[in-house]
């Protein structure tokens, strides 16, 4: 095989020679190629939205299939009335909440709907079309239809898992792909708005944060998730940090205020808590070690920096308290590269600083009573061999 970058340089030069020979008289070779490049940003525009427009219709479509397994997994009505046999309110409430639209003839006034009513339904009670209409009069978020989509997903486990519905949600992990181009396309939302975050903050931001950590903490299609998109979710976390630690500007505890509860939303999930927590400490011990050389000579240092650490020591006392409470650590303490350094380096970094930066080293010790706790549970819990 022969040089790839060769071959690119080739290429181009092919390219550029069939632009100059293919051009119309008249026109230059410059403009020309502009012309092309904006013909061919215009096809590719036509194909993002076509390819959107096919997303939301498979989303549309799983549901579909989700709500359809409902309705016969078992005589819907008769699952209904076992949580409430007089209430018709409730079967009204519970197809809402499940994501499956109801038709306006399904729409009855509570007052009107006897439990007659609910025995007289037909097996075909569960529409099998989801609303995910945007409202119209102001333009949509584009991300909305993506996370109306998970929510559902979520609502009709939840319903599942309660006992109110009774269907296996393994049976659709063959459409995993249509749950993780989603949730790919909600993170790429995430991490473009958050490179450059907005205050005040729509509530839209937050509540796409929860609805991908429960996705990723409860449902079935987790393992896919991860496998497909742990690139984007790693991307997501390097971006928030960025946002605390690299923001200068004199208003920033605000919008660090929201990206930090962000980051707390996200290490709720067990199964990214432990990325999350690596990566606080990591920043917490390079910004160590730059903390020693300058104690040492009273040196000049960056005080926006040493600001913005504190969210992160906020945000590791969070996670790890979830982590200690839940009873069941993962091997934080243990296994994790950034742990062990900090806690090997714990001691030295207390005695070093306390003199120079004494809130700073309060904070440390603090971590380092939570991390010693998690790894002593660990050992008890999982002894070495």
């Amino acid at each position: 095989m022969g040089d790839p970058a060769w071959s690119v340089r080739t290429a181009k030069l092919a390219l550029a020679l069939a632009i100059i020979h293919s051009k119309p008289a008249g026109s230059s070779s410059r403009e020309y190629t502009e012309r092309l490049a904006r013909a061919v940003s215009g096809q590719e525009s036509k194909v993002e939205a076509l390819e959107a427009e096919v997303l939301e219709l498979r989303q549309k479509l799983l549901l579909s299939r989700i709500c359809s397994g409902l309705s016969k997994s078992g005589d819907p009505s008769s699952q209904l009335q076992a949580q409430d046999p007089g209430s018709s309110e409730n079967t009204v409430t519970l197809l809402e909440d499940s994501g499956c639209d109801l038709s306006n003839e399904q729409r009855t006034e509570s007052s009107e709907v006897s439990q007659e009513f609910v025995e007289s339904r037909p097996p075909t009670l569960f529409p099998l079309l989801p609303s995910l209409k945007r409202h119209h009069g102001a333009p949509a978020n584009p991300l909305s239809s993506h996370m109306q989509f998970l929510q559902h997903l979520l609502e009709l486990k939840t319903l599942t898992e309660s006992g109110r519905l009774k269907t296996d949600f393994s049976h659709f992990e063959n459409d995993s792909s249509t749950v993780c181009d989603s949730v790919c396309q909600l993170l790429d939302g995430l991490i473009t708005f958050y490179r450059n975050p907005k205050f005040p903050f729509s509530s839209f931001w937050t509540e796409a944060v929860d609805t991908l950590a429960r996705l990723i903490s409860d449902f079935n299609y987790s393992n896919h998730i991860l496998m497909k998109c742990s690139k984007k979710l790693e991307e997501f976390e390097r971006t928030l940090l960025h946002d605390i630690v690299r923001n200068r500007n004199i208003n920033r505890f605000q919008v660090q205020s929201y990206v930090s509860q962000s980051l707390v939303t996200l290490g709720s999930c067990r199964l990214l808590r432990k990325s999350v927590i690596s990566l606080l400490l990591s920043e917490v011990n390079r910004f160590a070690e730059d903390l020693g050389p300058v104690s040492q000579v009273q040196a000049g240092y960056d005080v926006t920096r040493y600001e913005n650490i504190f969210s992160l020591f906020w945000i590791l006392e969070q996670l790890l308290q979830m982590e200690s409470e839940e009873g069941d650590p993962s091997g934080i303490g243990r296994d994790d590269q950034e742990a062990r350094a900090f806690l090997r380096k714990h001691d030295e970094t207390v005695l070093q600083l306390s003199d120079a930066f004494p809130l700073f080293t309060l904070y440390v010790w603090r971590l380092g009573v939570l991390l010693n706790s998690i790894e002593r549970k660990t050992v008890e819990n999982n002894p070495l061999p």
